[in-house]
Protein backbone atom coordinates (compact mmCIF):
# COMPACT_ATOMS: atom_id res chain seq x y z
CA UNK A 1 0.00 0.00 0.00
CA UNK A 2 1.26 3.55 -0.73
CA UNK A 3 1.95 5.86 2.00
CA UNK A 4 -0.18 8.66 2.56
CA UNK A 5 2.75 11.46 2.28
CA UNK A 6 3.72 9.40 -1.27
CA UNK A 7 2.16 10.12 -4.64
CA UNK A 8 2.63 7.90 -7.65
CA UNK A 9 2.63 9.71 -10.76
CA UNK A 10 1.11 6.95 -13.10
CA UNK A 11 2.03 7.53 -16.76
CA UNK A 12 2.28 5.63 -20.13
CA UNK A 13 5.27 3.67 -20.41
CA UNK A 14 6.81 5.28 -16.56
CA UNK A 15 5.82 6.30 -13.40
CA UNK A 16 7.13 8.81 -11.40
CA UNK A 17 6.50 9.82 -7.41
CA UNK A 18 5.90 12.46 -5.48
CA UNK A 19 7.39 12.88 -1.87
CA UNK A 20 5.56 14.98 0.86
CA UNK A 21 7.23 16.75 4.33
CA UNK A 22 6.53 19.35 6.65
CA UNK A 23 8.31 21.85 3.99
CA UNK A 24 6.82 20.96 0.73
CA UNK A 25 6.76 18.54 -2.28
CA UNK A 26 9.68 16.87 -4.02
CA UNK A 27 9.55 15.15 -7.54
CA UNK A 28 11.57 12.72 -8.40
CA UNK A 29 12.12 12.66 -12.01
CA UNK A 30 9.93 14.25 -14.08
CA UNK A 31 8.12 12.06 -16.12
CA UNK A 32 8.22 12.24 -20.09
CA UNK A 33 5.41 12.99 -22.59
CA UNK A 34 2.58 14.97 -20.91
CA UNK A 35 4.29 14.29 -17.68
CA UNK A 36 3.45 18.03 -16.56
CA UNK A 37 -0.44 17.75 -17.04
CA UNK A 38 -0.39 14.12 -15.46
CA UNK A 39 1.26 15.79 -12.61
CA UNK A 40 -0.72 18.98 -11.91
CA UNK A 41 -3.85 16.52 -12.24
CA UNK A 42 -2.86 13.84 -9.80
CA UNK A 43 -1.50 16.77 -6.81
CA UNK A 44 -4.80 18.12 -7.55
CA UNK A 45 -6.39 14.36 -6.77
CA UNK A 46 -4.62 14.29 -3.85
CA UNK A 47 -5.24 17.85 -2.82
CA UNK A 48 -1.63 18.68 -2.64
CA UNK A 49 -2.46 21.35 -5.53
CA UNK A 50 -1.57 24.08 -3.59
CA UNK A 51 1.66 22.95 -1.54
CA UNK A 52 4.59 24.16 -3.17
CA UNK A 53 7.23 21.93 -5.03
CA UNK A 54 10.50 22.51 -3.32
CA UNK A 55 13.08 19.72 -4.82
CA UNK A 56 13.27 17.48 -8.21
CA UNK A 57 15.39 14.46 -7.97
CA UNK A 58 16.63 12.77 -10.76
CA UNK A 59 17.60 8.95 -10.45
CA UNK A 60 19.96 9.17 -13.99
CA UNK A 61 19.63 10.89 -17.64
CA UNK A 62 17.73 8.95 -19.98
CA UNK A 63 15.27 11.31 -21.75
CA UNK A 64 12.01 9.68 -20.41
CA UNK A 65 13.25 10.71 -16.84
CA UNK A 66 14.28 13.98 -17.36
CA UNK A 67 12.31 15.81 -20.58
CA UNK A 68 10.47 17.96 -18.03
CA UNK A 69 12.83 18.69 -15.37
CA UNK A 70 13.96 22.27 -16.61
CA UNK A 71 10.57 23.11 -17.28
CA UNK A 72 9.71 21.85 -13.84
CA UNK A 73 12.30 23.89 -12.05
CA UNK A 74 11.12 26.82 -13.61
CA UNK A 75 7.62 27.04 -12.91
CA UNK A 76 8.36 26.00 -9.56
CA UNK A 77 11.70 27.76 -8.43
CA UNK A 78 12.83 24.37 -7.24
CA UNK A 79 16.57 23.16 -6.82
CA UNK A 80 17.47 20.23 -8.61
CA UNK A 81 19.48 17.81 -7.42
CA UNK A 82 20.82 14.64 -9.84
CA UNK A 83 24.16 12.39 -10.39
CA UNK A 84 27.19 13.44 -11.44
CA UNK A 85 28.10 11.29 -13.56
CA UNK A 86 25.42 11.55 -15.80
CA UNK A 87 25.83 15.28 -16.60
CA UNK A 88 26.16 15.43 -20.29
CA UNK A 89 22.43 13.63 -20.20
CA UNK A 90 21.57 16.52 -18.91
CA UNK A 91 23.42 18.72 -21.15
CA UNK A 92 22.24 16.96 -24.40
CA UNK A 93 24.94 15.44 -24.89
CA UNK A 94 25.46 11.95 -23.97
CA UNK A 95 27.27 9.47 -25.84
CA UNK A 96 25.99 5.80 -26.28
CA UNK A 97 27.79 2.96 -27.26
CA UNK A 98 27.35 -0.82 -28.56
CA UNK A 99 23.38 -2.07 -28.72
CA UNK A 100 22.92 1.10 -26.78
CA UNK A 101 23.74 3.54 -29.91
CA UNK A 102 20.14 2.64 -30.65
CA UNK A 103 18.90 4.69 -27.56
CA UNK A 104 21.17 6.96 -28.56
CA UNK A 105 19.53 7.94 -31.86
CA UNK A 106 16.13 7.92 -30.04
CA UNK A 107 16.61 10.34 -27.61
CA UNK A 108 18.49 12.44 -30.42
CA UNK A 109 15.50 12.53 -32.35
CA UNK A 110 13.24 12.85 -29.32
CA UNK A 111 15.15 15.57 -27.65
CA UNK A 112 14.49 17.90 -31.19
CA UNK A 113 10.95 16.97 -31.41
CA UNK A 114 9.90 17.22 -27.84
CA UNK A 115 11.25 20.35 -26.78
CA UNK A 116 13.99 19.25 -24.54
CA UNK A 117 16.06 21.84 -22.67
CA UNK A 118 19.32 21.57 -20.95
CA UNK A 119 19.70 22.01 -17.53
CA UNK A 120 22.86 22.32 -14.66
CA UNK A 121 21.81 20.87 -11.01
CA UNK A 122 21.87 22.86 -8.50
CA UNK A 123 23.42 19.50 -6.30
CA UNK A 124 25.39 17.18 -7.82
CA UNK A 125 25.20 13.57 -5.87
CA UNK A 126 27.29 10.85 -5.43
CA UNK A 127 27.47 7.19 -4.20
CA UNK A 128 26.39 7.56 -0.44
CA UNK A 129 25.14 11.50 -0.17
CA UNK A 130 22.14 12.02 1.66
CA UNK A 131 18.91 14.47 1.41
CA UNK A 132 17.85 15.73 4.79
CA UNK A 133 13.94 15.38 3.03
CA UNK A 134 10.66 13.32 3.47
CA UNK A 135 12.04 10.77 6.17
CA UNK A 136 15.60 11.22 4.94
CA UNK A 137 17.42 10.07 1.87
CA UNK A 138 20.51 8.28 0.65
CA UNK A 139 21.76 8.03 -2.60
CA UNK A 140 22.95 4.13 -3.99
CA UNK A 141 24.34 4.27 -7.13
CA UNK A 142 23.86 1.34 -9.22
CA UNK A 143 25.15 2.27 -12.23
CA UNK A 144 24.42 -0.10 -15.40
CA UNK A 145 21.70 1.47 -17.14
CA UNK A 146 23.61 4.62 -17.43
CA UNK A 147 26.43 5.50 -15.66
CA UNK A 148 25.26 7.31 -12.88
CA UNK A 149 22.20 5.89 -12.39
CA UNK A 150 21.08 5.94 -8.76
CA UNK A 151 18.87 4.95 -6.42
CA UNK A 152 17.22 6.54 -3.43
CA UNK A 153 16.91 4.21 0.28
CA UNK A 154 15.07 5.82 3.22
CA UNK A 155 16.30 3.67 5.92
CA UNK A 156 13.65 4.65 8.98
CA UNK A 157 11.17 3.07 6.21
CA UNK A 158 13.19 0.56 3.98
CA UNK A 159 12.12 1.58 0.69
CA UNK A 160 14.68 2.38 -1.88
CA UNK A 161 13.34 4.75 -4.98
CA UNK A 162 14.97 1.46 -7.57
CA UNK A 163 14.73 3.81 -10.61
CA UNK A 164 15.28 1.65 -14.01
CA UNK A 165 17.18 -1.16 -12.10
CA UNK A 166 13.77 -3.56 -13.20
CA UNK A 167 10.59 -3.30 -14.60
CA UNK A 168 8.32 -4.96 -12.76
CA UNK A 169 4.61 -6.35 -14.49
CA UNK A 170 3.98 -9.59 -12.67
CA UNK A 171 5.65 -12.61 -14.40
CA UNK A 172 7.02 -10.37 -17.34
CA UNK A 173 9.55 -8.53 -15.01
CA UNK A 174 12.91 -7.69 -16.32
CA UNK A 175 15.63 -6.05 -16.23
CA UNK A 176 15.89 -3.16 -19.20
CA UNK A 177 17.11 -4.83 -22.28
CA UNK A 178 20.88 -4.28 -23.67
CA UNK A 179 19.77 -1.05 -26.21
CA UNK A 180 19.24 0.63 -23.04
CA UNK A 181 22.08 0.08 -20.82
CA UNK A 182 25.79 1.03 -20.48
CA UNK A 183 26.75 -2.11 -19.04
CA UNK A 184 24.06 -4.99 -18.64
CA UNK A 185 26.37 -6.92 -16.67
CA UNK A 186 26.50 -4.12 -14.11
CA UNK A 187 23.17 -4.04 -13.96
CA UNK A 188 23.05 -7.62 -12.30
CA UNK A 189 25.79 -6.79 -10.06
CA UNK A 190 23.39 -3.26 -9.34
CA UNK A 191 20.50 -5.56 -8.44
CA UNK A 192 22.76 -7.42 -6.04
CA UNK A 193 23.96 -4.43 -4.48
CA UNK A 194 20.44 -3.04 -3.99
CA UNK A 195 19.19 -6.23 -2.50
CA UNK A 196 21.68 -6.16 0.00
CA UNK A 197 19.85 -3.19 1.71
CA UNK A 198 18.01 -3.77 5.15
CA UNK A 199 14.61 -3.46 2.67
CA UNK A 200 10.87 -4.10 3.24
CA UNK A 201 9.98 -2.82 -0.29
CA UNK A 202 11.38 -0.98 -3.71
CA UNK A 203 9.38 1.47 -5.73
CA UNK A 204 10.53 1.09 -9.73
CA UNK A 205 9.60 3.59 -12.28
CA UNK A 206 8.53 1.03 -14.86
CA UNK A 207 6.23 -1.02 -12.73
CA UNK A 208 2.44 -1.73 -12.45
CA UNK A 209 0.13 -0.89 -9.54
CA UNK A 210 1.25 -3.81 -7.24
CA UNK A 211 2.80 -2.53 -3.14
CA UNK A 212 6.77 -1.79 -2.76
CA UNK A 213 6.75 -5.48 -1.28
CA UNK A 214 5.61 -7.52 -3.72
CA UNK A 215 7.89 -5.75 -6.42
CA UNK A 216 10.51 -6.23 -4.35
CA UNK A 217 10.24 -9.79 -4.45
CA UNK A 218 9.65 -9.96 -7.79
CA UNK A 219 13.52 -8.19 -8.25
CA UNK A 220 14.24 -11.23 -5.70
CA UNK A 221 12.83 -13.60 -7.88
CA UNK A 222 14.56 -11.96 -11.43
CA UNK A 223 17.70 -11.98 -9.74
CA UNK A 224 17.41 -15.80 -9.07
CA UNK A 225 15.91 -16.30 -12.70
CA UNK A 226 19.09 -18.79 -14.74
CA UNK A 227 17.72 -16.11 -17.79
CA UNK A 228 19.96 -13.47 -16.00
Amino acid sequence: MMRDDLLQVRAPGINFYVLRDSKGLYVMDGGFIGGRGLLRRALRERGWDKDRILGIIVTHGHLDHILNVASLAEESGAWIAAPRLDMAHYEGRASYRGAARVTGCLEAVGRSLLGFRPFTPTRLLDDGDTLDIWHGLAVIHLPGHTAGHSGFYCASLKLLFCADLFASYGRWSHFPPAILNMDSQLVRRSAAKALKLDLSGVLPNHADTASPEVHLERLKQLLRSPMY
